[in-house]
C-alpha cells in the first residue's frame, strides 16, 4: 500500500464534507501524515459595473473570507483537539481548480472530498465538484458519501 505523507481534505463544513474529514483524519492518522484542511470560496459573480458600488463589493468580499475564517477556526477547534500535524488553507476561486492546485502546490499525496449526491437536474445545472476533482486531478482521489458514514 501506497504511504501517504500529505492528506488534503476540501470541506465546505457540510455533513458531506464533515464525513470527507473523518475519513481523511483517520487516513492521516494511520499513515502519521500532515493533514490539510482546504475550504475554496466559491467567488461571487463579479458584479462591479453592475450596479453594485465597488465599496460595497470589496465589503461583502471581505464579510465573506472573514466568515470563512470564523467557520474554520471554530471546526478546527472541535475536529483537530488530538492530531497536531495539520494546516488550514482557505481560498478563493472555483472549488474544482483551487482543490486540484493547492493539492499539487502543497505536494500532497492524496486529495480526499465528500460527495452531496446530487442527481437530475440538480447535477446538470450546478455540476459536481467532485466529479471534475475526479476527472482532472493528476493525484489520486478519495470520495466519500453521506452513506459511507
Amino acid at each position: 500500500m501506497k504511504n501517504f505523507s500529505t492528506v488534503l481534505v476540501a470541506v465546505d463544513f457540510s455533513d458531506s464534507s464533515d464525513n470527507a474529514f473523518q475519513m481523511a483524519l483517520s487516513m492521516a492518522r494511520s499513515f502519521s501524515a500532515k493533514l490539510l484542511i482546504l475550504h475554496v470560496i466559491n467567488e461571487p459573480v463579479d458584479l462591479r459595473g453592475f450596479y453594485v458600488p465597488h465599496i460595497s463589493f470589496e465589503k461583502l468580499e471581505e464579510e465573506i473570507e472573514d466568515g470563512a475564517k470564523k467557520m474554520m477556526e471554530s471546526f478546527c477547534r472541535r475536529n483537530m483537539v488530538d492530531y497536531d500535524d495539520y494546516d488550514c488553507l482557505i481560498v478563493a476561486g472555483l472549488p474544482y481548480e483551487q482543490i486540484i492546485g493547492q493539492a499539487q502546490e502543497k505536494s500532497a499525496d492524496l486529495i480526499v472530498l465528500g460527495t452531496h449526491g446530487r442527481t437530475g437536474l440538480d447535477h446538470v445545472l450546478f455540476g459536481s465538484t467532485a466529479e471534475k476533482v475526479v476527472r482532472k486531478s493528476k493525484l489520486p482521489v478519495l470520495t466519500v458519501s453521506l452513506e459511507d458514514s
